[in-house]
């Protein structure tokens, strides 16, 4: 989506505010002995409070409002009755509608004290955010984005999955450019606009580059590797990104 309009600032906005707000208490409530059904169903209560639809479900019919995956599980977890431990690794991706505006959002995080190498690759999957947000402004090439993500990962000891990447959203959950890759490919140079709307992510692993699919149909995952994310929905100015779910 090309956002052009004071409407169509206002409605990413909107919808931005609302997906952070539900990611937040989500992130809020994880703690051990909870189980991922029981976030989700609050998360469907709150999106249905505030007026928005979640784009997993209305869009793909996925068995959730929301995605909740845990420790080797990277993307797409289906929300179940397991039960969440102190030390585990929790994604939590957020995306949902409102008023025919989408919005996404997503965050790994470690519950209570954990191994150190958890923490650590979330903190580089901030710093991958913030160097490839850097490079995320109209006349500049797609894939400096993934070019400032990957170096951040190696200079720290870790690399990036390279099979899953962020993408465009606004009017659809997915849209052009269909994708943003996390690593630099020379043929990828196309020109980032003015107005662009972006869903970034970094997805740093510890070693291995690749998720596959599970048997259940939507969740990546990784053999061995711990993987962290993180997600947010930018409006792309001259000015400067402006980042809706904040």
């Amino acid at each position: 989506m090309i956002a052009k309009t004071e409407e169509d600032f206002n409605g990413l906005k909107e919808i931005g505010k609302i997906v952070a707000s539900v990611r937040d208490e989500l992130v809020q409530r994880t703690i051990p002995g909870i189980t991922t059904k029981e976030l989700d169903d609050l998360a469907g209560e709150l999106l249905d409070k505030s007026g928005a639809v979640s784009a997993p479900k209305g869009e793909y019919d996925f068995p959730g409002y929301t995605c909740i995956s845990l420790n080797r599980e990277v993307a797409h977890g289906i929300p179940s009755h397991r039960v969440i431990q102190a030390g585990d690794l929790v994604n939590i991706d957020v995306s949902a509608s409102k008023n025919g505006y989408f919005a996404d959002t997503g965050i790994s995080f470690v519950v209570g004290e954990g191994e150190e190498v958890l923490s650590k690759i979330c903190d580089v999957a901030k710093k991958a955010f913030d160097e490839g947000l850097k490079k995320a402004k109209p006349g500049s090439k797609k894939n400096r984005i993934g070019k400032a993500v990957y170096e951040t990962a190696r200079q720290n000891g870790f690399t990036v999955i390279k099979n899953l990447t962020g993408h465009g959203v606004g009017r659809r959950i997915h849209e052009a450019p269909d994708h943003i890759c996390n690593y630099y490919d020379r043929w990828d140079n196309e020109i980032l606009k003015e107005g662009m709307v972006i869903a970034f992510e970094p997805f740093i692993s510890t070693f291995e580059e690749e998720v596959f699919q599970k048997n259940d149909g939507w969740t990546y995952a990784t053999e061995k590797s711990y993987v962290a994310q993180l997600e947010h929905t930018i409006i792309l100015t001259k000015n400067g990104p402006i980042i809706v779910t904040l």
